[in-house]
């Protein structure tokens, strides 16, 4: 199932889903590229209307303080907690973990994020931006070697729900990285960072299954 970033996918993707990315804020070009890799159709998600036209969404790495103000300034907070409650689609990587998760253990005073999964998620759990690193994870249900990921300012999970996958924990503490709840997926590293198109492949793969 890898895939070189760049390898030729027109024909996938000219029939492929409509997926998003969320571009308020964070990584959003890397994972348009991937998504596009991945054979999908993607397009930057900024306003209602755009949402409207997509099949399912990439919430990107980013600051998620920041991206939690900016969708209430562009108008997207409760058009996306609609669609992830009708089942939408949707792929959250590190800030993008943090706003699927239903819970934060350590939210900034009157943070909101825009729910999905059955989860607690601690921000910024593996340090700071000095402290990014790269670690081989084993991702269960992910055919192929273990997956080169890279965390940077990563939250980890702190609990998940009985409802809730875990598919990917980090080797050197154990803790919860990546996870899947119907059509939710998140990972706490940045997938979109590394040739590796398997996670982007998943979730593509997830989009037409719901469609």
């Amino acid at each position: 199932m890898t895939n070189p970033r760049g390898a030729p996918r027109a024909a996938a993707a000219a029939s492929g889903p409509a997926i998003g990315v969320l571009a308020l804020q964070g990584d959003v070009a890397e994972h348009l590229t991937a998504l596009r890799a991945a054979g999908s159709r993607p397009a930057p998600v900024r306003r209602p209307g755009e949402l409207d036209g997509v099949e399912g969404l990439v919430i990107p790495g980013g600051e998620s303080t920041t991206m939690w103000k900016l969708a209430v300034i562009f108008d997207l907070m409760e058009p996306l907690r609609k669609r992830l409650g009708s089942g939408m689609p949707a792929f959250g990587c590190c800030a993008g973990m943090i706003m699927l998760a239903d819970r934060l253990a350590d939210g900034i005073d009157g943070q909101e994020t825009f729910g999905g999964i059955d989860m607690t998620v601690r921000r910024n759990a593996f340090g700071r931006q000095v402290d990014s690193f790269e670690s081989d994870i084993a991702l269960r249900g992910i055919p192929g070697p273990d997956f080169r990921a890279v965390f940077i300012r990563a939250p980890w999970v702190e609990r998940a729900g009985p409802g809730v996958e875990i598919i990917g924990t980090e080797s050197r503490t154990g803790r919860i990285v990546a996870v899947r709840q119907g059509p939710a997926l998140a990972t706490a590293f940045h997938p979109e960072l590394t040739p590796d198109l398997r996670i982007h492949e998943l979730f593509v793969e997830m989009v037409r299954e719901r469609s």
